[in-house]
């Protein structure tokens, strides 16, 4: 495969909490025409994730709550689906099931070298917890790919762009020294999900390895990538030590995990 992959096919509209809600299908058009534009090949179509794939990031009660809701999305709140940022919806299960599938795909053919770079424009659900949903996010296709690379034996410098911090990936893998967790977001003193300062540091043998760069509301793009430039290369640099830099990317939304094939 010559160009990026990009992960994309029929079931990757299907995660859509509805007309109203502010996550929508509908971004997907002018998305997947730049990423084709500048090389992207389509050519994964996710499919769900296993429950035993779930399983490596999430709690099996949480599995048997989302089941519950996927089939009769008005029973009681539970988990953190419900009325409000995280509705349920009618195959909750199988399309969020979906968007994970996606992602752990893409990083097997980053780890198996069919790619160097991989593009899943609906993955990216940052915030989801081992046992609740949380900010639109029911199952962390980026914790689980993560994961996937771990058990291959692979070190992770993941980076994290979006607006709002990635609290579910650094929680996830708050005490794994082989992963690294950089987020660059608005602070979470004026912004959901109220997380990702910068004495936030990761635990025990991983103390060290979650960053977190919390700016001010309305800092500009200058500043933004002033940020960016200055800290990102400086840890890549320091968690690859001096070998040789890490080599396949997988890019979900304003997100990526860089694995290291050493």
């Amino acid at each position: 495969n010559e160009g990026p992959l990009l992960v994309y096919g029929p079931r990757s509209t299907d995660y859509d909490f509805g007309p109203s809600h502010p996550l929508t299908p509908r971004r997907f058009g002018p998305g997947i025409e730049l990423l084709e534009a500048v090389g992207a090949v389509p050519g994964l179509a996710p499919e769900p994730a296993t429950d035993d794939e779930l399983l490596t990031c999430h709690t099996p009660g949480y599995l048997r709550a989302v089941d519950r809701l996927s089939a009769e999305p008005d029973l009681y709140p539970e988990a953190g689906l419900g009325p409000g940022d995280t509705p349920a919806f009618l195959g909750l299960h199988e399309a969020a099931g979906a968007v994970a599938g996606g992602s752990l795909r893409a990083i097997e053919a980053i780890i198996r070298g069919d790619v160097e770079h991989a593009y899943h424009p609906g993955g990216g659900l940052h915030h989801a917890m081992p046992a609740y949903a949380s900010g639109f996010c029911v199952y962390n296709d980026p914790a689980l790919a993560i994961a996937l690379a771990r058990r291959a034996g692979l070190r992770v410098l993941y980076i994290d762009l979006d607006t709002h911090h990635g609290d579910g990936v650094q929680t996830i893998h708050l005490a794994d020294p082989g992963v690294l967790t950089v987020s660059v977001h608005e602070s979470g003193r004026y912004l959901f999900p109220g997380t990702g300062f910068a004495n936030e540091l990761g635990t025990g043998e991983a103390a060290g390895t979650a960053v977190n760069v919390p700016l001010e509301p309305g800092t500009g793009e200058d500043a933004w990538l002033d940020a960016i430039r200055t800290v990102i290369p400086a840890l890549a640099a320091a968690f690859a030590g001096h070998r040789r830099a890490a080599v396949g990317h997988a890019h979900a939304s304003a997100y990526a995990v860089v694995v290291d094939r050493r």
